[in-house]
Formats: C-alpha cells, sequence, structure tokens
C-alpha cells in the first residue's frame, strides 16, 4: 500500500513546481526550505507532506 495524498497536497506541490521548477531537487532537505519560503504553509506537518511530494515529483521526471 501506497501513501494517500489529500488533493490539497497535491495542487500546492504541482503548483510549486510549475512556478519555480528550477528552485527543487531530489533533496527533501532542500525541498522542505524551499517549501517553507515560497508558500504560506502554517504547519510543520503540511510542510513536509507537500515537500515529500514535491521531491517524488521531481525524481520522477
Amino acid at each position: 500500500m501506497g501513501n494517500i495524498r489529500t488533493s490539497f497536497v497535491k495542487r500546492m506541490a504541482k503548483d510549486l513546481i510549475e512556478t519555480h521548477a528550477d528552485k527543487f531537487s531530489n533533496d527533501f532537505e532542500e525541498n522542505k526550505k524551499m517549501v517553507e519560503e515560497l508558500s504560506t504553509v502554517s504547519t510543520k506537518h503540511l510542510r513536509n507532506k507537500i515537500a515529500g511530494y514535491v521531491t517524488r515529483l521531481v525524481s520522477q521526471q
């Protein structure tokens, strides 16, 4: 079984990649910092979920 992510996490991650594709990489720690800078996410848990999905999307490309 895989991880189930909400549509909000997927939408935020895809929007961030579309607008700032050059700032993300395969490194989760770097993506975590970039998500915090580029979005208005208020909680650490949500930031980490978005950064993890961004990392997954970038590594698939």
